[in-house]
């Protein structure tokens, strides 16, 4: 968006992920089934009974369904039950006249044609909105509605600022390929799980203090909080312990940059999926609140930073080694 920047200085980003879950062909039963293996990582339990497109070489198009291997409890009993969840115990039955290997192949489907997953939304009368992959694209159509609003509203932005949208963070790539030194600030925008143990605003937006990468910036998450208090959003801290985020690829990457990650509420992640309206628009209001505000620090638009910025002596850690002072005699 730097058309409708004001001035110029230190940059900001945020930035979603476009790329889904889903699996692709690993080989072929004798039957004429499809062995699979996931893109990205999901419980096979959640691809039992999916509605699937298998993309093929030169457009060839096929559609089918995820099954476990003992589907018929007319022809396997008990065992369609005790059967375990892996990804081994998965078949793709192909919607086509085909009994053996010889006439799958004849289709054209080939080893590693990718397999997208039907992501079969809802969107109720109670506001909320179910379906597969709302992880990440509820958080892209949050950035765009922010987007949008500053555009209609003819706000001019404080510095510059530029959506990324990324296309392998499921595999952990992330934003660590888009970036080239000339962003300050980068608030990632993921899902924050709604589950037992965790502290996820399931109707507002949630700001992560940790992942399994670590700490986020103290001062750009205590922005971020501030904003939410001042405009009255509805909102929560949580730390994850098995998430990473685009936020992290930046930083494994070389990037010097302050990084964020804010969520809106998601339950059973990564399976079928739900979120509420009002924790989209929680989010989209903070979006638009951090895009208008001033920058964090006018500073972080130099490579380096002064060294003011250090702690004064008083406040440093002290030399364990050294001898220990004398007390003062009364």
């Amino acid at each position: 968006m730097p058309a409708s920047r004001a001035g110029s200085g230190t940059r900001r980003a945020v930035v979603a992920h476009l790329d889904t879950l889903g699996a692709m062909v690993k080989g072929f039963k004798a039957d004429g089934r499809l062995q699979v293996v996931p893109i990205g990582f999901w419980s096979s339990r959640f691809a039992e009974g999916a509605r699937v497109t298998i993309y093929s070489d030169n457009g060839i198009i096929h559609h089918g369904t995820l099954l476990p291997a003992k589907a018929s409890g007319h022809t396997f009993n008990t065992e369609i039950d005790t059967q375990p969840v892996s990804w081994d115990n998965v078949e793709l039955r192909v919607d086509a006249r085909t009994a053996s290997e010889a006439e799958t192949r004849a289709l054209g489907i080939h080893v590693g044609d990718t397999i997208a997953v039907h992501s079969n939304p809802e969107f109720g009368p109670e506001g909320f909105i179910n379906a597969r992959h709302l992880d990440d694209k509820a958080g892209v159509a949050a950035i765009l509605a922010a987007l949008r609003a500053i555009c209609e509203s003819g706000v001019k932005l404080p510095v510059d600022c530029f959506p990324l949208f990324t296309i392998s963070e499921e595999i952990g790539v992330g934003a660590s390929h888009v970036l080239h030194g000339d962003v300050a600030e980068l608030v990632s925008i993921d899902n924050g799980t709604v589950a037992p143990g965790q502290y996820t605003c399931e109707y507002g937006v949630t700001i992560s203090m940790q992942d399994s990468s670590g700490p986020f910036d103290w001062h750009l998450t205590r922005r971020l909080l501030e904003l939410c208090a001042a405009e009255g959003i509805e909102h929560s801290r949580d730390v994850f312990r098995f998430y990473r985020s685009d936020a992290a690829a930046a930083i494994e990457a070389g990037n010097d940059i302050r990084t964020a990650l804010v969520c809106f509420g998601l339950d059973a992640s990564h399976g079928h999926e739900r979120v509420h309206i009002d924790s989209l628009d929680a989010l989209a209001r903070l979006l638009v609140a951090y895009l208008t505000s001033p920058p964090l620090f006018h500073r972080d638009r130099t490579p380096l930073g002064p060294l003011d910025d250090f702690p004064p002596a008083e406040m440093q850690m002290p030399d364990l080694d050294a001898p220990p002072a004398e007390t003062p005699k009364e």
